[in-house]
């Protein structure tokens, strides 16, 4: 539990502070945080296995800390540094890590589906017994891309876990006024088992993980996991989400935050005191600041490396 706090803590400051630097004009074109969204993906990467393989939108800073990827390295390519993840010219949509088996960052809305479900074809391929974890949003979910893969997964029995973060407003239409019937079930003609979770608990989350997980790599075929969560920023930097009330986001924050709730298990339980919990914020906080300072000291990447990796 005390893992799972510091990685949300970890991901809540890390967004904060890019969110600082984008407000300076220190981050350029799109950034998407994931403040509100922390418990999906570190309950979710808790219970997969070092081989496996993770694919994600573009809401993506969150999901490559909880990989276990640099603080440094993902800052410095928000800012369009050479020591970035990809030497400064991919941003914050497009970043990959072939040591950490994360392969983006995607800003084609969807367009990681099938990716992923080509990856899950891998792992079936190569007998290695890993599996694909796809994230994609509620947004995503009405891709026609989407059901292609559905089909192709399923036909196959890939061992791919399809995770939708369902936080309600995909780029501000709400999810009730965009998407008919319930996301979990969108696999069903298919025969795939679709679950919903609450995505606002860690601990919810990792229970869920490690039954569907272990179902699916025993062969069993793909799973599809709703998690119902909710982001406290707008969609991107630019976005004033004028599309709900503050007094909506604010009771989501004091009734529903994932750090806040696993804080109080924490201290309740007796597994921690208010200390130990201190030290882990100043020691995340560092980290942060440590990150901040490299992608701001870091160089811009030479000219030379224009058409450098373009495959034409």
């Amino acid at each position: 539990m005390l893992h799972y706090y510091r990685e949300m803590l970890l991901i809540r400051r890390f967004e904060e502070k890019a969110g600082q630097l984008y407000g300076m004009g220190l981050i350029g074109g799109f950034c998407h945080l994931y403040i509100g969204q922390e418990a999906v993906v570190v309950g979710i990467q808790s219970a997969l296995n070092e081989g496996d393989s993770v694919i994600t939108s573009y809401r993506d800073h969150g999901h490559m800390l909880a990989c276990g990827m640099d603080a440094k390295g993902v800052m410095a390519e928000l800012t369009g540094r050479r020591g970035g993840y990809s030497h400064g010219k991919g941003g914050s949509m497009h970043m990959f890590s072939r040591e950490k088996n994360f392969y983006g960052g995607h800003g084609i809305v969807g367009g990681q589906v099938p990716l992923g479900t080509g990856l899950a074809f891998a792992h079936k391929y190569l007998k290695d017994g890993g599996i694909s974890a796809v994230y994609c949003g509620d947004g995503a979910i009405n891709q026609g891309q989407v059901y292609e893969s559905f089909n192709m997964a399923a036909l196959w029995k890939l061992p791919v876990l399809f995770v939708i973060e369902n936080n309600k407003y995909a780029m501000g239409t709400s999810q009730e006024r965009a998407s008919a019937g319930e996301l979990h079930q969108r696999g069903a003609s298919y025969g795939i088992p679709g679950y919903q979770v609450n995505g606002m608990d860690v601990l919810e989350v990792k229970a869920a993980a490690d039954q569907w997980v272990n179902y699916i790599r025993e062969g069993n075929g793909p799973v599809i996991l709703e998690m119902k969560t909710y982001r406290y920023r707008g969609h991107s930097m630019s976005d004033p989400a004028k599309y709900r009330t503050k007094e909506e986001v604010e009771k989501m924050r004091s009734e529903s935050d994932p750090i806040d709730q696993l804080k109080a298990k924490l201290l309740a339980g007796g597994h921690a005191d208010e200390d130990k919990l201190k030290e882990i914020d100043r020691e995340v906080k560092a980290i942060v600041i440590e990150s901040a300072e490299f992608a701001q000291q870091s160089p811009e990447p030479d000219a030379s490396e224009l058409w450098t990796d373009v495959l034409l």
